[in-house]
């Protein structure tokens, strides 16, 4: 095994055994997010909100990352559903490790949420992937999303860089912009603040001839439209491109362990719960889009997913709550009915 393959394979253990357990009630089904001040805990509290009063209660939990996720759901902690970024799974598949693949077969989709978008920001002579070979890249701090999609990347494209830099956004385009490193990666949905903040690069003696350098790569790969969605970044996004660039995305997905391959009392309630919230969801749809993080209305529930398989105990299909809808409103009529007909309303 390569010096390579060994570091790869330690980087992950180490991410995987990283997360800290939050204070369990057992009476609750414990979902883990990502960090206090992400969009994945908000979408967890919003769902926490539309299971009130359902019969499931949500312990929302602040994580570290797709990959700490994963490995909190598959171990003793109560974690039965999580958020992360969809490409994990393709990263887990393509582990040395066979108990990571067999953790990666086991992984089911409850509902696909929204849209990060990859930005490849480089010098100007790194005009597509294949040109990362043997350059300065920066990668992302070690275990962060960035980190996971970029590794993903590179090992799905057959890509090596000279040098890898784990720094984080801001370190990272300073980097690019100063010479210092030659193409970074970025994923996060559009438009971000790291580039939007560049438009004042062009109007800035200090640093116009900085900003001629650089610009964003186009990633439309076919081997990465496998996996990816097709996206792209244009001057609606960050003024300062002079045109439509295609990029890929990753969506973030809440995600659960497939509850169906045993019939134990534990599993049995898994996915009876599952299958709450998976309602609950649906049938507050609209309630979400209004009221809770903006994100929710870029949710398409029944969008399919690369590699992903659905996860049975969640699914519920509209024509279900459709139904369930309609029979509410008859009961509502007839006791209408009764109220106009008899004068004895309750």
């Amino acid at each position: 095994m390569t010096i390579r393959i060994k570091l790869f394979l330690f980087v992950i253990a180490a991410v995987l055994s990283s997360a800290g357990k939050a204070v369990d009630n057992p009476d609750y089904m414990g979902i883990v997010t990502g960090s206090e001040a992400g969009t994945y805990i908000k979408f967890g509290q919003d769902m926490a909100n539309v299971t009130d009063g359902t019969g499931l209660n949500l312990l929302v939990k602040t994580s570290q990352g797709s990959l700490a996720n994963i490995r909190r759901m598959i171990s003793q902690e109560n974690a039965a559903a999580g958020i992360v970024q969809s490409d994990v799974l393709g990263f887990l598949t393509r582990s040395q490790d066979a108990k990571m693949r067999k953790v990666a077969n086991r992984l089911r989709l409850i509902f696909p949420f929204y849209n990060e978008e990859v930005h490849l920001y480089a010098r100007k002579d790194i005009t597509s992937f294949a040109d990362l070979e043997g350059k300065r890249v920066v990668v992302g701090t070690k275990g962060s999303g960035n980190w996971l999609t970029t590794t993903n990347l590179l090992h799905m494209m057959g890509v090596e860089p000279g040098e890898r830099l784990n720094l984080s956004p801001a370190a990272g385009a300073t980097a690019v912009l100063t010479d210092q490193a030659d193409a970074m990666f970025y994923v996060a949905g559009k438009p971000v603040k790291l580039f939007t903040n560049m438009e004042q690069f062009k109007d800035n003696p200090k640093y116009q001839e900085l900003a001629q350098n650089v610009h964003m790569v186009p990633l439309n790969d076919p081997k990465m439209l496998r996996e990816y969605l097709s996206a792209s970044l244009g001057p609606a996004d960050y003024s300062w491109l002079a045109e439509e660039i295609p990029t890929i995305a990753v969506k973030a997905v809440l995600v659960s362990y497939d509850f169906t391959s045993k019939t134990t009392p534990y599993y049995v309630r898994r996915c009876n719960e599952l299958k709450i919230l998976g309602t609950a969801i649906r049938t507050n749809i609209d309630k979400l889009r209004n009221s809770g993080h903006p994100k929710w209305n870029e949710v398409r529930l029944d969008e399919d997913i690369g590699l992903w398989k659905r996860d049975q105990c969640s699914q519920v299909d509209s024509a279900t709550i459709q139904a369930q809808s309609s029979d509410q409103d008859d009961f509502l009529i007839q006791e209408l009915e009764k109220c106009v007909r008899t004068g004895a309303c309750e």
